[in-house]
């Protein structure tokens, strides 16, 4: 049996527990994902008043990203970032975080056609990036 944080209660509301564990700046944009059908309980997408519990895997698509996330405990309000690890366990494949990076040098080395030659800073920041 999973040992619940303190401060902790035995459910709560879905897009109250993504704002807690800080997977959503605000509120709203935690309810406005779970109506979009970005967050999935049992591969079934998730109203923003479904209660979650403690075991309970929540997958959150965000972005490029879809973030898997077993649920340790529910928290009475916001948590500060060091005490997140306490409420969720972060199961995202590292696959998942490649995407990104992948993602960041894309858009680092993408020129618009006629743009002429990179900038001084440009140089730079491709020199940073791979290192020369």
């Amino acid at each position: 049996m999973i040992q619940t944080p303190p401060n902790a209660d035995p459910s709560a509301r879905l897009d109250k527990w993504l704002w807690a564990v800080r997977l959503f700046k605000t509120r709203s944009l935690a309810t406005d994902a779970c109506r979009a059908g970005s967050v999935l309980i049992r591969d079934e997408p998730a109203k923003p008043a479904r209660d979650v519990r403690p075991d309970e895997i929540v997958v959150v698509r965000q972005g490029l990203v879809t973030r898997t996330l077993r649920v340790v405990g529910v928290p009475r309000s916001r948590v500060g970032a060091k005490l997140v690890a306490g409420f969720c366990a972060d199961l995202t494949p590292s696959s998942e975080w490649e995407k990104v990076k992948e993602q960041r040098v894309q858009q680092l080395l993408a020129r618009e056609k006629g743009s002429g030659r990179p900038t001084k800073k440009d140089r730079r920041a491709l020199d940073e990036l791979f290192g020369g």
